[in-house]
């Protein structure tokens, strides 16, 4: 079999149908409900006890600090009221010692001091304030809690999420290992450290990071409504949305403001239909997956996310380089070669090492649309140190990226569209004539050619939407999620508490912190004084 025709059977495999979608979508509203009545299911449905999202009006300068790999990062954000803000951050590495700490402590300790450090260089004037007024006032809380920095922790590890600013580690990830915090509450542990530093720092609410670009973009965004979803199509992809609380049937316990009958849900949606009921699987995705650390789980993530799209092309050319029938990247000689040499690849090409291949050569075959693909071919030779290709090599490889990323664009307007149809704002009135915003961030929608356009023309072919209703949805990027989200999740934990007269947050943590066993009591003393 020719390249050519070898190459157009490897693409219809990767072909989602129309009707594919709307099976998909389907599926997917269906185990939307299904996490939202009970635990264990392939959409976790994580209530995040943020009740409201932001609508571009509110004021005020709030803190942000995001653990979320070997960095921590510290922001402040002003915001300005008129849907802008204004940004200030610091970040440091964690010293690697820290990561493998052999008490919770050290790595609490080591990060609120980087959060006194960031307040005495940029809020120099308000830090001196606070102190004085610390010093001087003999409440037992020490400060009035307006004078208070309200902070959003984002911190991207497995964690049970049992309050707006309590949740207790499940497991570390991402090279961290300090055993005696798991099971205990993150959000307790940063503030008994916060506290004796007497800092004026409340850890208002834990953030996770997809719930923060939902945050962020409804915040910054145009219109009268707020934005009804957050997603991420990057390394990996997750989604976050409105919901109403009244759809939400399994147990929701701690404290929660319930008067505006919303609830933002963490999907969870990379481990959507691990069943694999409708989710495609060719012979490569099935490889991939007894590849990875946790095969059967995350399946849909792993067909979507730049993380796994190039190893997807990588196993596709592996299999055609095994084929001798096939003339991918092989000539009988230069004449069969329009640069008149021929095609080698060098035995250290990542198209031999697992992970090899970056998503990255993908965008540029997407991009290049020239006649003879100088750039691809230029790209394959730079990363994949394949010398020399041919044009129709490059023109069989350009057409298998593209088959993947078209089916990773498909797959991701399925979760969009399920939740535009769960929302019910295609055809509730208080959106007539309002677009319905949708924030992603990630590699995927903001690098990789047409993959949003390939999301709309998805979305047209819906049933429920179609291509009205997609010209209604405005998909926009968001940025920071982890910091400007954040803080505005700080922000509606404080409006949350003003509702509720729950005026002692620090108070429960600093008793939370007293519990720990890992705590001395002296310094727990410390942060009371």
């Amino acid at each position: 079999m020719t390249l050519e025709a070898e190459t157009k059977a490897v693409v219809a495999q990767f072909d989602y149908t129309n009707e594919d979608v709307n099976k998909a979508v389907k599926e997917f509203i269906r185990q939307m409900g299904e996490g939202l009545e009970k635990e264990g299911t392939s959409l976790s449905q994580i209530p995040t006890y943020v009740t409201g999202v932001p609508k571009g009006t509110e004021k005020g300068l709030y803190m942000a600090v995001d653990l979320g790999g070997t960095n921590f990062r510290v922001c402040s954000i002003n915001l300005n009221g008129d849907t802008t803000f204004n940004l200030t951050f610091s970040k440091v590495a964690i010293p690697r010692e820290l990561m493998v700490a052999k008490s919770a402590k050290e790595l609490f300790a080591f990060l609120a001091k980087q959060i006194e450090l960031f307040l005495k260089e940029h809020h120099g004037d308000q830090f001196e304030k606070h102190v004085r007024r610390r010093m001087t006032v003999t409440s037992p809380e020490g400060f009035k809690d307006e004078e208070v920095f309200r902070l959003g922790f984002t911190f991207s590890f497995p964690v049970q999420q049992i309050g707006i600013n309590k949740g207790k580690l499940i497991r570390w990830t991402k090279g961290f290992d300090i055993p005696d915090a798991v099971g205990k509450d993150v959000c307790a542990l940063l503030q008994q450290e916060i506290d004796i530093l007497h800092l004026p720092v409340k850890v208002a609410a834990l953030v996770n990071d997809t719930v923060g670009t939902l945050m962020a973009r409804s915040y910054t965004s145009p219109g009268k409504t707020g934005t009804v979803l957050g997603a991420i199509f990057g390394t990996g992809t997750n989604g976050a949305y409105v919901e109403k609380l009244a759809n939400i049937k399994k147990p929701v316990t701690g404290e929660f403001d319930k008067s505006t009958g919303l609830m933002v849900v963490n999907t969870e949606w990379g481990s959507f239909d691990n069943q694999l009921n409708v989710l495609p699987n060719t012979k490569w995705d099935i490889e991939l997956d007894k590849e990875t650390p946790n095969p059967g789980i995350q399946m849909y993530e792993k067909r979507v996310s730049g993380m796994f799209l190039g190893e997807i092309v990588r196993l596709v050319i592996v299999d055609l380089l095994k084929n001798q029938e096939v003339s991918l990247f092989k000539d009988e000689n230069s004449s069969t070669n329009d640069w008149k040499s021929t095609t080698s690849i060098a035995p250290d090409s990542g198209v031999f090492t697992q992970w090899g291949l970056d998503t990255s050569v993908m965008s540029v075959a997407a991009a290049d649309t020239t006649p003879e693909l100088v750039a691809l071919r230029q790209a394959l030779e730079e990363q994949l140190h394949i010398y020399s290709p041919s044009l129709e090599d490059a023109q069989a490889f350009k057409a298998i990226a593209a088959a993947v990323g078209r089916r990773a664009a498909r797959l991701s307007a399925v979760a969009i569209a399920a939740i535009v149809l769960q929302s019910g704002t295609l055809t509730d009135p208080a959106y007539d004539g309002e677009e319905i915003d949708i924030g992603v961030d990630g590699s995927l929608v903001e690098h990789y050619p047409y993959f949003r356009d390939m999301i709309y023309e998805a979305l047209g072919q819906i049933e429920g939407i179609g291509k009205e209703g997609a010209k209604r949805i405005r998909i926009g990027i968001a940025k920071d999620g982890s910091g400007v989200g954040a803080a505005l999740i700080a922000l509606v934990a404080a409006d949350m508490e003003k509702r509720t007269s729950n005026a002692d947050y620090i108070g429960e943590l600093r008793d939370t912190a007293k519990n720990s066993p890992s705590v001395p009591a002296d310094e727990v003393a410390a942060g009371d004084a």
